[in-house]
């Protein structure tokens, strides 16, 4: 079976170019630790942000790595602290307080898909941050690195083992720029989605009127669930609607092929995004 056969969807292949053992294409998980440590997990309500935290695919730290910068321009301003197994690891490439991550894998999206790479979604990191990158994986036959940067000058970033440093999302190339922005009053909305807004007004004011007292059915509610359920303020439902992406898992798959090449070292750098 080769993985550039058709399936039952669009496919998504990493070519593994070395072993890098710990080093997981896993979907993005759904929950975040300080969404649940919220009070009441109250973050866990927002549904765009439970939504966002699942889309797409992330790489996975194989081992606990640590980076702190100087403040200067060259790479060596840049000091590392590794796990003494870690063989998946940023490197100082760039300088001015960037890391790099080479990634072991070439990867290839169906025609007309780019891939988006950023860094994981709704995890704030003190003192660095990740930079993003679309690169058109449909044809180029380059890696790509992944790159943090440095916000804080001699502050230690930590990456735990097993904590995502990427996020991975094909888009289709040319979409955004199909679109037709514009700004219209909201008098000139069709009837059904004024009023239906209207009503959503409305109700949201008195609910946030009713939380002042004790006893009231908004205090009893919490918080309003409606939109969380798919449901309009007449309490008909949205005619398409989700609340979890069930994401594939990567299938692994080079036993069935060829093996491994005889030179299967880590590759270079690669070009950044």
């Amino acid at each position: 079976m080769s993985p550039e056969m058709p399936g039952d969807g669009l496919e998504l292949v990493a070519y593994e170019l070395h072993r890098a053992d710990g080093v997981e294409l896993v979907p993005a998980a759904r929950e975040r630790n300080w969404m649940n440590s919220t009070h009441q997990r109250f973050a866990n309500r927002c549904l765009p942000l439970l939504m966002a935290n699942q889309a797409g695919w992330v790489v996975v730290s194989n081992a606990r790595v640590r980076a702190r910068w100087n403040g200067g321009a060259s790479p060596d301003s840049v000091e590392f602290d590794y796990d003494d197994d870690a063989t998946f690891r940023p490197t100082s490439h760039f300088g001015h307080g960037i890391i790099t991550w080479s990634l072991p894998f070439l990867f290839r999206t169906p025609p007309g898909f780019n891939l988006l790479v950023r860094g994981p979604v709704n995890c704030p990191k003190h003192g660095i941050a990740a930079l993003e990158g679309i690169v058109e994986t449909d044809w180029a036959p380059a890696t790509f690195t992944v790159n943090w940067k440095f916000t804080r000058r001699r502050v230690w970033a930590t990456f735990e083992r097993g904590e995502p440093v990427c996020l991975l999302v094909p888009q289709r190339r040319g979409e955004l720029d199909a679109f037709v922005p514009k700004i219209v009053s909201i008098a000139a909305a069709p009837d059904e989605l004024r009023g239906s807004y209207d009503a959503w007004r409305g109700g949201r004011r008195a609910f946030n009127e009713g939380l002042k007292h004790p006893g009231s059915p908004a205090r009893q509610a919490s918080w309003q669930k409606d939109y969380f359920r798919g449901k309009f303020p007449d309490g008909s439902s949205a005619p398409q609607h989700e609340t979890r992406m069930q994401l594939r898992a990567f299938a692994r798959l080079e036993e069935e092929i060829c093996g491994w090449p005889s030179d299967s070292a880590a590759p270079d750098g690669g070009e950044t995004p």
